[in-house]
This record gives C-alpha cells, structure tokens and sequence, in this order.
C-alpha cells in the first residue's frame, strides 16, 4: 500500500470518493507514522467453541468501512486526528488455519467423551502463545511511539497482547469495561489455556495495573464464571443483561441504568467490545450468538457515556465479528469501530465531541 501523508488523507476522505478495494479503514491510506490511532487486525479463531468466520472479520470489517460516512453525530471528524490500519499479518492467519485444525481434534474427542490429544493440545496452546507475543509485540511498536493502540479481532483471545502491553507501559492502574454475552472468566476451557472463553481470566491473573472489570449484557454464563466474579468482590461488577432489561422496562433511562457501572471505573479505562454483546440481529453470524443484549444505539450511548464522564479510554478492541458473504455483521462491525475510535480520540482530547 502506497501512504498518505495526514494532510493528504484529510483531503481525500472529505472528497467522499469511492475508496479502492485495498484500500484501508474508513478508505484511508494513511501512513501509521503521521496516525494517532493505529488499529492492529488479528486474524484469530484457533479456540472458538461453535461457529467460525471470525478470523476473516478484520478484512471484512476494512472493506465493509469503505462504504462508511466519516461524518459523526457524536464525534468531530475522527479521522482528522489520523487512524491508521495496519496490513493483516498473513502468518498469523495461517497459524490460526492450522491451529484451528488441531483444536477441532480436541473439542471433538471432549464430544464423544475421550481424552483430546496431548500433542494437538499442546500446539494449540503454543500457537495461542505465538499469537499473545506477536500482539504484543506490535503493541508495544506502537506505544513507544507515542501512538494509541487498539485490536480488531479475531476470536476475543486476540487482545491479551494489547493489554499486557498496556499493562506494561501505563503508570497508572485501569479498569476494563467489556460488553459481551459471555462472561469469559473461564480457566482453560476446553484445555484451551489462551481460549476466548479464557481472556479475562487470564487478563486478570496476568496483568497487575488491572483494577477492576466492570462487564454490561451477560447473560449466557457458567456457575464457575459467576462464582470468580463473586470472588473478585471490589475489582469485579456486572450488569447482567436481564437485570438491564428490567431496569429499562421499569422505566429507568440508560442514563440511569448505566452510570452506577461508570462509575465504578477508574480514570483510565480500556474498552473490550465482544460483538455478540449486541442483539443477535446485528451479528447473526458471529461464533456464539445468544437472544437478548444491547441494541447497537444502547451500545452507541454507553461508549459516549465513558467520554461524557471524563474518563480516558487508553486503549479498546473489537472482537468475534462473524463473517458471511452478504456483509451484514462486517458492516455493523466497522460502524462499532468507528465509534470505538471517535470515542478514545475525544476521551485523549484528540478532537472535540458534542
């Protein structure tokens, strides 16, 4: 891909011309060195439990962008603070092919009630190590350059490395809002140690700045998750998406339903969207779809709700984005992202909201 310089890039998206196939998110072109926001595709899906797609999902998600107005209700022009997405790592997918492969041995000998390979598992978990190592390693590139950076999954183990960088490089501690169907506080599901049902537990226990996990929509969930969130007391809390339902039914705004879990958070916030997080007819095709969640407005609001507070959101990702020909979750997916972006780059004080 030929770059753009920030100026360039202005010029062009406020054109509105027709982007270029390989062209990159929101149609951009521009070079990461001149962006304030870098978003790092992770094509990913060595664990999932049910459906796959979505380590297709960060191209999906590109090219569905490209028919995306850059306009905002919310956010001034993100794109003039500068979002850059890097090319997708064609070794990770590859990894995550034949990963995938393996893991499908052993969730199928678990099926029929045998003992899963030693070998099989014991490369899936290494191949999920490769994979934590190279997410972290581009987090890092980006952080010591000054740079914001944020995930675009992949199954939702692909953000470990992100927020093991941040961990690394912040001075101050952060707490993790996470919207999801799923709790993902399982120990090594399936035998998976990095699984996607795992990547909170494992957050948790490997990052010590984390100081509290604050989780919005759940309500797919085992008695062994239900029961860690109980254990972590202060640093855990959940709005269990029955218990939001019937605050809304009752008559409570989202305003009203949301701001005890806000504040609950710290100053510095990382954002963790699973998109099954939303009402199943925004993401039809994503891995493990379950009735209810938020509707995408509802999703939209609480996002701008961490920016109206005066948190700052230092980092975020988007994950489990199904992938199917007609486009529609690909398409939900880049609009979710671009909110993500709008909203760390005004929380930074990047651009101006209203």
């Amino acid at each position: 891909m030929s770059y753009r310089t920030l100026e360039e890039e202005i010029r062009v998206l406020e054109l509105g011309l027709p982007p270029q196939e390989n062209d990159g998110f929101i149609g951009g072109r521009l070079d990461p060195l001149e962006a304030s926001l870098v978003l790092i595709p992770v094509p990913w899906e060595a664990t999932v439990s049910f459906g796959e797609g979505t380590a297709h999902a960060p191209d999906a998600i590109r090219i569905s962008s490209h028919q995306l107005d850059v306009e905002n209700y919310h956010y001034i022009k993100p794109y003039k603070a500068g979002i850059a997405m890097l090319e997708t790592d064609r070794r990770l997918l590859k990894l995550s092919d034949k990963a995938r492969r393996k893991a499908l041995k052993v969730i199928f000998a678990l099926e029929d009630g045998k003992s899963p390979s030693k070998k099989a598992l014991k490369f899936v978990n290494e191949a999920s190590h490769t994979l934590n190592e190279s997410v972290y390693e581009k987090s890092m590139d980006q952080l010591k350059k000054g740079k914001f950076a944020a995930v675009v999954g992949g199954d939702h183990s692909s953000p470990l490395g992100l927020i093991k960088a941040l961990n690394d490089t912040q001075t101050e501690s952060f707490g993790i809002l996470h919207v999801d169907a799923h709790h993902d506080l399982r120990k090594a599901y399936e035998g998976f140690t990095y699984s996607h049902a795992s990547i909170f537990y494992n957050a948790m226990n490997e990052c010590d700045k984390i100081s509290n996990l604050v989780q919005v929509g759940i309500r797919d969930y085992s008695s062994e998750e239900a029961n860690r969130m109980i254990e972590y007391g202060q640093k855990g809390a959940c709005l269990y998406d029955t218990a939001m339902q019937s605050q809304l039914a009752s008559g409570k705004s989202l305003e009203e339903v949301f701001s005890p879990y806000i504040e609950k958070l710290p100053q510095n916030v990382y954002l963790s969207i699973d998109i099954d997080g939303l009402e199943p007819l925004n993401c039809p095709n994503t891995g493990t779809p379950v009735p209810g969640g938020l509707r995408y407005g509802e999703l939209e609001h609480l996002i701008f709700m961490i920016v109206k507070s005066g948190k700052k959101i230092i980092g975020f990702d988007l994950c489990e984005v199904g992938y199917n020909e007609a486009g529609w979750d690909a398409n939900v997916g880049a609009r979710v992202l671009y909110q993500l972006c709008g909203a760390l780059l005004a929380s930074q004080g990047k651009i101006e909201y209203k």
